[in-house]
């Protein structure tokens, strides 16, 4: 009996000592977790990890599910331990192990728990544009309202003038809103376009075409930019992770044209697909360190940069990128640095 219980404490402590000694766990992860609405893959992997963005660390792929990132309210998440290392391991809330068929559904994507909150970002994976200042020439633009109006609203027609793709029947109505360029080299990143609506194509005739606005965020005007849709289909599966390369840079732009960055802004960064930054990519956030008086050498000095929060990034363009603040522990703004996590 003594060896029997010597045994067990034994295996308890060197699971204990194994997380440990592995610098992912907290100390006081929990060792089942069922997964519950409203709940987002960064929330889970903070009740784990120490770092969140570790999480394909730990991650075990079920190979008996199609697609196996995606994880459902209900699923139950084990933390186990393989070869002496951490994993989680997935069980549906069926009972069992559920094999999806050949395709996923729309609805059971949908269904899946996303990455980081989706209200928070929705309108930037959806409307978000930033376009090179150069692609504006040539692109479709509005030329009246319906019933002569010179602005149009969500119900109403109006009038656009260009050339339009046969194969897209939904466009969004833009207006041009901040150039963004580099504060290091001065380069020019890209033009951000702001989502003024949505519309039909309903009938084209030569070079014109009529649109009904279904949805308006700011009543169009005469000059405003027709762009094909470029909505995209919520992402819910891809995992916090730390970008494949070395990646440093700045905080050139935050949402509403506001200076004041916190949890749960979303803020423009100058770097993108280019640089190798990819969407689930987390950085850390640097607030610039102050310029003091050092009285005793009588000159003044540069304190250093200290750490003040995290970002996950969410939509990449080729030059700049969209993320979303999760954590800051002080105000953070505009000229911020990021750097690897």
């Amino acid at each position: 009996m003594k060896k029997w219980l010597a045994a067990l404490v034994g295996i308890g402590f060197a699971s204990s000592v194994l997380a440990a000694s592995s610098g992912l766990l907290k100390t006081n992860h929990p060792n089942n977790y069922v997964v519950q609405k409203g709940d987002t893959l960064w929330d889970i992997s903070d009740e784990f990890l120490n770092d969140a963005w570790k999480w394909p660390e730990i991650w075990q792929v079920n190979p008996q599910i199609n697609n196996p990132h995606l994880i459902y309210p209900g699923d139950l998440l084990s933390l186990v331990y393989v070869d002496g290392q951490p994993r989680i391991r997935l069980k549906r809330n069926s009972g069992g192990v559920v094999k999806l068929g050949p395709t996923i559904r729309t609805d059971d994507l949908s269904r899946a728990i996303p990455a980081i909150p989706l209200e928070k970002i929705h309108a930037f994976l959806s409307k978000g544009r930033f376009i090179e200042q150069g692609d504006l020439e040539g692109k479709p633009y509005v030329v009246a309202g319906g019933k002569r109006h010179i602005i149009s609203g969500a119900g109403d027609q109006l009038f656009a003038r260009g050339d339009f793709d046969e194969n897209h029947a939904s466009y969004g109505i833009y207006r041009k809103d901040e150039l963004f360029t580099d504060p290091e080299t001065e380069e020019v990143l890209g033009l951000q376009m702001r989502n003024i609506g949505m519309g039909h194509l309903v009938d084209q005739q030569d070079d014109i075409a009529t649109f009904e606005l279904y949805s308006s965020a700011e009543e169009a005007r005469i000059g405003d930019t027709l762009l094909a849709s470029d909505i995209r289909e919520v992402s819910a599966n891809y995992l916090p992770s730390a970008p494949s390369v070395d990646i440093s840079g700045v905080i050139i732009g935050v949402g509403k044209g506001v200076s004041q960055v916190g949890k749960m802004s979303v803020v423009v960064i100058n770097r993108g697909e280019r640089d190798g930054l990819a969407e689930g990519n987390v950085l850390a956030i640097m607030k610039k360190g102050e310029v003091v008086s050092d009285r005793v050498a009588d000159e003044m000095i540069q304190l250093p940069d200290q750490r003040a929060g995290l970002l996950m990034v969410f939509r990449v363009f080729n030059k700049l990128s969209y993320g979303l603040v999760l954590k800051a522990n002080q105000g953070l703004s505009v000229d911020d640095k990021v750097v690897m996590p």
